[in-house]
């Protein structure tokens, strides 16, 4: 499960999220001036299956990158949060695809084994690395 940067731009969000834990986070994450947890994105549609917060945290920062882990609904299980709700991978596909969002919490991805750690200067996730330039339209993949 190796991480890598992908641009910013082109990731599509899924949920919404709690405004106060996203302040709790930016807080944390700048407080270290390091990004240490990737987040989880699907490897073919490039929407986020886990780390709104982070996500929202990155853009109010200013980073041009994230570290991410691509994956797919064959190597992840998904359940809802809300007792009596089912979700399922079709579910999320449809509403990534439809650029509306669930409410926060809504989604429950589960890794096994567990997302990978990383350990990037927030300065090398703001300015282009290796003469990579974003593209616009595709992520940019750049292997960590």
């Amino acid at each position: 499960m190796p991480c890598c940067l992908l641009d910013l731009f082109c990731l599509v969000a899924t949920e919404d999220i709690d405004p106060d834990r996203a302040s709790e986070l930016e807080r944390q994450i700048v407080r270290q001036q390091r990004w240490t947890q990737p987040i989880a994105v699907h490897k073919r549609d490039f929407f986020v299956m886990d780390g709104h917060h982070r996500l929202t945290v990155a853009h109010r920062l200013g980073l041009d990158r994230i570290p991410a882990v691509l994956l797919d609904y064959g190597e992840v299980d998904v359940e809802a949060w809300r007792k009596g709700e089912i979700i399922k991978p079709a579910d999320i596909i449809a509403m990534a695809r439809s650029g509306r969002r669930f409410p926060a919490k809504t989604t429950r991805h589960i890794f096994d084994p567990p997302l990978p750690l990383c350990d990037i200067s927030l300065s090398d996730l703001r300015s282009v690395r290796n003469g990579h330039e974003t593209s616009g339209t595709r992520p940019l993949v750049v292997r960590a």
